[in-house]
């Protein structure tokens, strides 16, 4: 039977965590938990407490974490004492390539960046949560699923976890919702599915294109695709961390690209808050999306990825909602005030736009 999708957004790790934490109490059947950044802190061990009495319960529980974002596990006796308590338990790539396989040495990199919660196949979360406790006070974007939708994402749960197993994949199930769908992103040509829809959509934009990522290092032909938007009229505005964590490597990046995306007519705003993590895009009103996708080479052509990709206009309304508070919460960079800034401080930024020249 179809079932309506229905979704909660949280602005905040912690409202996320908190319900993620409740419907993990409340499972019955399965708990597949997709994670680039699991730590065993307090919030952690309160996750792997939940999921050990569930296990013991009869609840199938699986993680499904990558070793790089969720390196103190991998290797440590918690990952083993994990297993013997009824929890399947997978790092998705090891830290160190292996030398026996030139394929495996060339793809140990491509890492595992998605966010998935999945709890008896009936309720999902995904977003740009972390289970980690000291970014309890970022700005993050999570949803909460459930319907259709969440059929999808259990799907691609499984074809992830036998990917990490090296095992054949099972059928693709696609959501029966002609408005919500789990696309993924995968580091192969014809499989960047997230990437190559966002550049549709883009270039499809008539009135308003809203943007909030930590970090922006898209691909020329996303830059360029934006740009040309903002030529053709369209209102784009792009919320960044004043100061990202990755400052200032990823920051200095982002900021080699203010000039000429101010000159096409892009609207950047810088916020002033704790550290902003969210990832979500508002085009038009009609569409959005939010999930573990940065605008960044890494995210957009090396990782695997996946995002809630929704034509829904109330969902389209309230993440509007999000962006315009955020937006209010940052400062906005003119293009008069880039251009008066001191030659020093440009100094990093050229020598960075020099490099991408060449990429």
């Amino acid at each position: 039977m179809n079932k309506e999708t229905s979704w909660h957004l949280y602005a905040t790790n912690e409202e996320a965590w908190e319900a993620m934490l409740n419907d993990c109490r409340n499972a019955t059947e399965s708990i597949y938990i997709e994670q680039f950044i699991f730590v065993a802190d307090e919030l952690g061990q309160k996750f792997i407490d939940i999921c050990v009495e569930r296990a013991a319960a009869g609840v199938k529980v699986k993680f499904l974490w990558d070793a790089a974002g969720s390196f103190s596990f991998w290797g440590s006796t918690i990952a083993e004492d994990l297993k013997t308590k009824g929890i399947e338990l997978i790092f998705w790539k090891t830290l160190v390539p292996s030398y026996t396989k030139l394929s495996n040495f060339r793809s140990w990199y491509l890492r595992n960046h998605r966010r998935t919660l999945v709890v008896d196949d009936k309720i999902a979360y995904t977003g740009s949560m972390c289970i980690y406790n000291p970014v309890k006070q970022w700005r993050d974007t999570n949803v909460r699923i459930e319907g259709n939708a969440v059929r999808e994402m259990a799907s691609a749960f499984d074809r992830m976890w036998a990917r990490a197993k090296d095992e054949k994949l099972p059928d693709r199930i696609r959501a029966r919702d002609t408005e919500f769908r789990y696309l993924t992103n995968k580091p192969r040509p014809g499989q960047r599915h997230i990437y190559s829809h966002l550049i549709d959509t883009i270039r499809g934009a008539r009135k308003y294109i809203y943007i909030t990522t930590p970090y922006f290092v898209p691909t020329h032909r996303l830059s360029r695709v934006i740009k040309l938007a903002a030529h053709r009229g369209v209102d784009v505005r792009l919320i960044l961390p004043e100061r990202s964590d990755h400052y200032p490597t990823l920051d200095l990046a982002a900021r080699s690209y203010f000039k000429t995306l101010l000159e096409s007519g892009v609207r950047i705003f810088l916020y002033q808050g704790n550290m902003i993590h969210s990832k979500s895009i508002i085009v038009d009103g009609e569409w959005s999306t939010v999930g573990s996708l940065n605008l960044d080479y890494a995210s957009l052509l090396y990782n695997f990825e996946a995002n809630i990709v929704t034509t829904n206009v109330k969902f389209a309304e309230e993440l509007s909602a999000h962006f315009i508070h955020d937006m209010h919460e940052s400062k906005e960079v003119s293009l008069t005030e880039w251009k008066n800034r001191y030659f020093i401080e440009r100094i990093p930024e050229i020598l960075i736009w020099l490099v991408r020249k060449f990429l």
